[in-house]
């Protein structure tokens, strides 16, 4: 699909056990975004809190709402499908830059991978702009979630208040200000350990509340049939499908894969597991809990059906959970943040000089700050933004996520065509992107739907 142009100063020799070519010159000088912000100096633990911080966030409370699209069965059938896919194609990703680090080639961005596996054009014009739209519309979407759960907080204490949607989400971004000045993805190692305690303990929380809320006497009458036309069940199917995949979305695994310090061979697989520990104990949880509790009425978010006519939980167990979610998605949109700050390290840092030199200091500070407030403006002026994200995930998280993978490893390690593991790659590339189509078409179906209650600034 592609091939990569070498210099002539750099010697190969074949591996007559693998048949790979392996390069014995010296690694190329990294650019100021390698150099400065994906520093190669963690651990596999460092890996797992980096990993998990970027998957479980806030939208995991939309999964109840998922199975009201797709019903018990396919509900937990594709719940279970999809985490284990995704395991398995994360992991070869892993595999597939483990194996051009040993051949002397590291490669610290997806973009890198797409450049030396695809080809130059690939990285230029279709991975590095797909993986920039997902991660950046995911800084958008931290500071208008945060927004929205500072807002909630507001109104339980202050229900007659006067404050707007749009101001907690200045104020969100202000944080996001703060925190987008961290020099490194390393750096953020002890802020997503405290993202991973706190995913944990707002599921937990979720889980509690609808167990306590499906045995109360309040509780709200349960049905579990799927609802509405022939045709609005067979889009729901795929929107929900879209919903699940979009939950266990990364796009960010070789630059996390970057932080670790050599040889990396291995500590990403140990880093997936404690990620994945995370996601069967609080997306299970929260996925099974909620639509057992609510039925086919469980909302968008599964937070709204405790509300009802009037509060079913205490208000300290909603200023507590809404408190854990509001931290957390301030780590995780630092966290999305990374690739751009690498960017922007790459486009007007000078790798020559000090990382906390004048010279790349200003420019870092100035871009960083530049790129958080045009996410909050974009926000607060469309808090229908998470529609957006749905199409986003369809046509961005699964081709980075489920198809590439595959794709990627086939190249690097040229399987038989005879040999399960091809047929298994080739299979989950072609689901996929028959997903891709199906569920961008779902999505824009359901921006159609929503379109009349959009407006620019709302205070939703």
């Amino acid at each position: 699909m592609g091939t990569v142009t070498r210099s002539s100063s750099e010697v190969y020799t074949s591996d007559s056990e693998k048949g790979f070519a392996i390069n014995h010159s010296t690694s190329p000088e990294l650019d100021a975004g390698a150099k400065f912000v994906l520093v190669s100096r963690g651990s596999w633990l460092h890996a797992g809190y980096h990993l998990t911080t970027s998957i479980v966030a806030p939208v995991l409370l939309t999964l109840p709402f998922s199975f009201t699209l797709l019903g018990w069965v396919g509900g937990v059938l594709w719940l279970t499908l999809a985490g284990a896919t995704t395991f398995y194609s994360y992991n070869l990703l892993s595999v597939v830059l483990e194996q051009h680090a040993q051949l002397g080639r590291r490669q610290l961005r997806f973009r890198d991978m797409a450049r030396d596996i695809l080809g130059p054009g690939w990285a230029k014009y279709y991975v590095g702009p797909l993986q920039f739209a997902i991660c950046f519309g995911t800084v958008i979407g931290g500071p208008l979630v945060g927004g929205k759960s500072l807002k909630f907080i507001y109104q339980l204490y202050n229900p007659e208040g006067t404050m707007k949607l749009y101001q907690f989400i200045i104020i969100c971004g202000v944080v996001t200000l703060i925190l987008a000045q961290l020099p490194s993805f390393h750096s953020l190692r002890h802020i997503n350990l405290i993202s991973l305690i706190l995913c944990v303990l707002y599921a937990t929380c979720v889980t509690v509340g609808s167990i306590y809320i499906g045995h109360s006497k309040d509780a709200p009458p349960r049905h579990y049939s799927v609802r509405g036309s022939d045709a609005d069940k067979l889009f729901g199917v795929f929107n929900g499908i879209s919903i699940i995949a979009t939950t266990y979305a990364s796009g960010i695994i070789p630059e996390i894969q970057a932080t670790l310090a050599p040889p990396v061979k291995g500590k990403m697989l140990k880093g997936l597991c404690i990620c994945y520990f995370v996601i069967v104990i609080t997306y299970f949880s929260v996925a099974i809990s909620g639509y057992w509790a609510f039925g086919n009425e469980a909302g968008a978010t599964v937070l709204s059906n405790f509300i009802g006519e009037k509060p079913l939980l205490p208000k300290w167990f909603f200023l507590m959970t809404n408190l854990f979610i509001l931290l957390q998605v301030m780590a995780l949109t630092a966290v999305y943040l990374q690739p751009t700050n690498e960017i922007f390290e790459t486009t007007f840092g000078d790798p020559k000089k000090g990382q906390f030199s004048l010279r790349n200091v200003v420019p870092r500070v100035l871009f960083r700050s530049l790129a958080v407030a045009a996410a909050t403006v974009l926000a607060a002026m469309l808090p229908f933004f998470p529609d957006i994200m749905a199409l986003f995930g369809a046509f961005g998280c699964i081709p980075l996520d489920f198809i590439l993978p595959m794709i990627f490893y086939n190249i690097t390690f040229k399987p038989s065509k005879y040999t399960i593991m091809f047929w298994v790659n080739t299979l989950i590339t072609v689901i996929s992107s028959i997903l891709v189509v199906i569920g961008g078409i779902a999505s824009i179906r359901q921006i159609v739907l929503d379109a009349k209650t959009y407006s620019l600034f709302a205070d939703m």
